[in-house]
């Protein structure tokens, strides 16, 4: 399988995408300074509040919004560790979370056998299983890092175990627990890494990512070096810091990208910018000097992402409506927290029964999901509505082969099996906003919602209100202001007007503004004897 790493760069805009024979399969973006990623920064925060009732607490780190602190982030052991990670203590068969991405890991508390221990916050010694209340207070100074990213309308989580990621391992500051990225297969390779973990490490915690494998020993030494003293720094600057002040942070997405996604399984990464060329072959000198030859500049006259099919791609992964070969199709929506996905059978009628044809359009729809997700960068709850099956073996094959697909997804994934209705319940962890909100806004016109009135209805609530201005202005005729559609329907259906008429008995007057909105309307009524005009506008 071949596999391209594309970065176009613009001073205002840096867009990733990843592409695996031809086809885009992930896609990141960057805009400007205001837009650059926080994920993996590492602050000198203030707590602001602490909330019992929620067990967590709202940390000022200089951001518009508030970031928001679990208390499982503050305090825990070895086996609320182990917990966090999907394992029993003691398996070291662990990773970074999203799979093997470059972001902190999840909350790791600390063990006995962490690092610098003489110089720990003091936070970090305090038993397991307090409330919140009795390890934070008001004022109180932390250093957090940005576990996820604000999303939506919540702000940014933090976590007070610190993780830094380099382009083999990650440091994990606050606990001693050494693992293995799950994505390496190779069982010798693993108990190697494994090994000259425990060699090196010196009770410290390291996570050995996939880019590892291979590695020599020299290279994880160095690696293991530079993190250890990136640490010693990022302390040393965060005594000097005020909260709320950013103290480390992380790397661009252009270098990144280079970091985490420019493995060995890609084969050439292409940029079309001089500046950025430059910098990442000056980066992978440092880091993979094996690679650097793989790194292209594109300056073909047509634009990167076009050259590629790239921006047909990007505009099919914002529809909602996604046709599948078979002539099948999955409908995806989208809330704050809920992703629904609906499986339709469309234009597709199969050759032989039903079942069967059912059972073709969901494995198809499996397939396309899993890699829609991916795409999208679909997080949180999400609820798939498959096509409803009678047998339960073939429920269980459908279920057996999205877990299977989702085996090579980076975000952590948990799925239940199907329930009789036909639906799937799974989880994706969500670090970043998807696609869609990336590169989307909410409808000015219907603020979001994605329906509006329609006309008939518009038009019966505006002879409503016309019946009540009737009662406030007696004997005065009344004009109705409308949007020229709905003016149209009510002169097409003459006789509903002709009806509200008599009923008021006086005439009604419709006009009609360009300018309005669809769902609003205005009522005038002629100037009263003291030559006032009374206006009264409906909707938005």
């Amino acid at each position: 399988m071949s596999s391209e790493l594309l970065i176009n760069y613009r001073p205002y805009e840096t867009r990733i995408a990843l592409m695996e024979n031809g086809i885009l399969v992930e896609f990141q973006l960057e805009r400007g300074a205001r837009g650059a990623g926080l994920l993996g920064n590492v602050y000198q925060g203030k707590v602001i509040r602490v909330l019992p009732g929620l067990q967590a607490a709202f940390v000022d780190i200089g951001l518009d919004k508030a970031a928001f602190l679990y208390v499982d982030d503050v305090c825990g052991g070895e086996k609320e560790f182990s917990r966090l990670m999907g394992k029993q203590s003691g398996d070291e068969d662990e990773e970074d979370q999203d799979g093997d991405a470059a972001e902190p890991a999840p909350p790791a508390p600390p063990a006995q056998t962490g690092l610098d221990q003489d110089r720990r916050d003091p936070v970090f010694e305090r038993p397991p299983g307090q409330p919140i209340e009795t390890l934070l207070i008001e004022g109180q100074q932390l250093l957090v890092q940005v576990s996820k990213e604000p999303i939506g309308q919540k702000g940014a989580r933090v976590t007070t175990h610190i993780s830094l990621p380099g382009r083999r391992l990650v440091l994990m500051t606050s606990v001693g627990h050494l693992g293995v990225s799950r994505r390496i297969e190779d069982e010798e390779e693993r108990r190697r890494l494994r090994d000259m973990l425990e060699e090196i490490s010196l009770g410290r915690g390291f996570i050995a990512r996939t880019a590892a494998e291979g590695a020599t020993e020299y290279e994880i030494k160095a690696e293991c070096s530079f993190l250890v003293q990136l640490w010693q720094k990022v302390k040393a600057d965060a005594e000097e810091a005020r909260a709320p002040s950013l103290v480390h942070q992380e790397l661009d997405a252009t270098l990144k990208a280079v970091r985490d996604i420019f493995t060995d399984q890609v084969d050439r990464l292409v940029i079309d910018s001089q500046l950025q060329f430059d910098r990442i072959k000056k980066f992978l000198t440092s880091f993979s000097p094996d690679q650097a030859p793989d790194v292209c500049l594109y300056d073909g006259p047509v634009p990167l992402f076009d050259a590629y099919n790239v921006e047909t791609d990007l505009a099919r992964a914002l529809n909602k409506k996604v046709w599948l070969k078979s002539g099948g199709y999955v409908v995806i929506d989208s809330t704050e927290a809920l992703t629904v996905i609906d499986v339709n059978t469309g234009r597709y009628v199969g050759r032989h029964n039903l079942e069967e044809t059912i059972l073709k359009t969901n494995l198809e729809a499996v397939r396309e999901i899993a890699y829609q997700l991916r795409l999208r960068n679909i997080g949180g709850l999400i609820v798939i509505d498959f096509i409803d099956m009678d047998k339960e073996f073939n429920r269980e094959r459908v279920h057996q082969a999205l877990k299977e697909v989702l085996r090579y997804d980076k975000g952590k994934t948990k799925v239940l099996p199907m329930s009789e209705l036909g639906l799937i319940e799974m989880t994706r962890k969500r670090t970043r906003e998807n696609i869609d909100r990336l590169m989307r806004g909410p409808c000015f016109y219907c603020q979001g919602q994605g329906f509006l009135l329609s006309p008939a209805s518009v038009c019966h609530q505006a002879f409503r209100e016309l019946e009540m201005a009737a009662c406030d202005y007696p004997g005065q005729a009344l004009t109705l202001t409308v949007h020229p559609s709905i003016r149209e329907l009510i002169v097409d259906e003459g006789s509903a007007l002709e009806d509200l008429e008599q009923r008021l008995g006086r005439p009604v007057n419709i006009k009609s503004d360009e300018s309005m909105h669809v769902e609003a309307y205005a009522i005038e009524a002629a100037p009263s004897p003291a030559g006032l005009d009374k206006v009264r506008v409906i909707g938005n």
